[in-house]
C-alpha cells in the first residue's frame, strides 16, 4: 500500500519535513517514491506540487493524518480537517476509575 507521508530533515531541535509518496511500511528515512513537497512546523508553512499530490491521491495513496491536513490546506483534498491528538505523558487512570463506580451500585 502507498502512503504520503513526512520524512524528517534537518537539524535536531531544527527539524522540517520533506512530503513523499513512499510504501507505508517502509522506514521515514529509507526509499521514496517521489519527493511532493516540504512542510516546516515551526513556521508552519509548506510548498507542495499539486499537480502531482492531485495525482497520487487520484491513484489511491493514503496520506498520514497530518499530511491529510497539508493537504486540505492546499486545497488537493475537499472536507474538514482531521483532529490530531497529542499523546498523553501519564497513563490515563479514569476507565478503571468509572468501572469501579458503575459496579459499586449494581452490588447494592
Amino acid at each position: 500500500m502507498i502512503a504520503i507521508k513526512l520524512r524528517p530533515v534537518g537539524k535536531k531541535k531544527q527539524i522540517s519535513y520533506r512530503i513523499a509518496v513512499m510504501e507505508k511500511k517502509s522506514k521515514l528515512v529509507g526509499k521514496f517514491i517521489e519527493d511532493l513537497g516540504w512542510y516546516n512546523p515551526h513556521t508552519d508553512k509548506f510548498g507542495i506540487n499539486i499537480a502531482r499530490a492531485t495525482y497520487w491521491v487520484g491513484v489511491g495513496a493514503q496520506p498520514t493524518d497530518t499530511v491529510h491536513n497539508i493537504l486540505v490546506d492546499a486545497k488537493v483534498i475537499q472536507g474538514p480537517k482531521i483532529a490530531l491528538q497529542k499523546k498523553s505523558k501519564r497513563p490515563q487512570e479514569q476507565p478503571a476509575a468509572a468501572a469501579q463506580l458503575d459496579a459499586a451500585p449494581a452490588a447494592e
